[in-house]
């Protein structure tokens, strides 16, 4: 058994290369073979937004705090609100970040394929965002 302590694990910015906006990412539990799930809590400031992004093994977001948008390609951007839970399926191109005026963060699980967790893609345009 192994017990994480709340605030053991450093938190970081979210990189550039992946977000827009200011993102925090605090790690929950990294993998632990032979399980291939690990866990992030993420914050979104108002604006804040993943890039694009797909998941070899899918995604799972609980959404603990604020106001979010997520949008799978093709589809509509939905609301979501603290309790909500977020699937995207294997390879699903998908965003998610915070609403313009409000803060989000969700907690992020996903299984890592191969020792990969996610393929990051282009950003989220502001004219995609604000659709």
């Amino acid at each position: 058994m192994e017990i994480l302590r709340v605030g053991s694990r450093l938190s970081a910015k979210g990189p550039a290369d992946w977000f827009t906006g200011a993102v925090r990412i605090d790690p929950l539990f990294p993998v632990q073979p032979p399980a291939q799930a690990a866990g992030n809590s993420v914050t979104f400031e108002p604006g804040a937004r993943t890039a694009w992004h797909t998941h070899p093994l899918g995604q799972t977001l609980i959404i603990t705090f604020g106001c979010g948008w997520v949008q799978r390609e093709g589809g509509p951007i939905e609301e979501v609100h603290p309790g909500d839970v977020v699937w995207f399926p294997p390879g699903e191109k998908h965003w998610h970040g915070a609403t313009p005026t409000t803060a989000m963060a969700h907690i992020a699980i996903q299984e890592q394929l191969d020792g990969k967790v996610v393929d990051w893609l282009e950003h989220v345009s502001d004219d995609q965002y604000r659709k």
